[in-house]
C-alpha cells in the first residue's frame, strides 16, 4: 500500500510523463526510493493539505476548476519548499501564472489523484 507521499509522487510522475514536452529531466520521474527525504516530506505535507481542505468543504472542492485545483497544489508546495530549502530557485517558488503549461496541468492531476484516494 503507498503512502500518502507515495502517492502524490505517482500522481506527479503520470502527469510529467502525460504533459511535459519532450524528455522529462530523471529527476522530475525518480522513483519514490529515490525521491529526497526532503521531497518526500513535502509530498507527504502537501497530500495531507489538499486531504483536510477536501474533507473541510464538506465535498464542495468537486466543484473546483482544474486550474483552482492546480492552484491550490502549487501554493501548498510552494510553502514547503520555503520550509525546507532557506533560499529557493525563484523557479522552485514561481507563481501560478509563471509556471510552464505542464506543471500547471501536472498540479491539477496530483489535486484529482488526492480526491480519488480520499474518497
Amino acid at each position: 500500500m503507498s503512502t500518502d507521499g507515495q502517492i502524490f509522487r505517482e500522481a506527479w510522475i503520470a502527469g510529467v510523463l502525460k504533459h511535459y514536452p519532450g524528455e522529462p529531466k530523471p529527476g522530475y520521474v525518480a522513483p519514490w526510493a529515490e525521491t529526497p527525504d526532503w521531497e518526500r516530506e513535502c509530498a507527504a505535507a502537501v497530500f495531507g493539505q489538499v486531504r483536510e481542505f477536501l474533507r473541510v468543504s464538506g465535498g464542495n472542492a468537486a466543484k473546483l476548476t482544474r486550474e483552482q485545483k492546480g492552484r491550490f497544489v502549487a501554493l501548498c508546495w510552494i510553502a514547503q519548499i520555503h520550509k525546507h530549502i532557506e533560499n529557493p530557485k525563484p523557479g522552485y517558488t514561481a507563481d501560478w501564472d509563471e509556471l510552464p503549461l505542464w506543471q500547471q496541468e501536472t498540479d491539477a492531476d496530483i489535486f484529482e489523484a488526492i480526491e480519488r484516494a480520499s474518497a
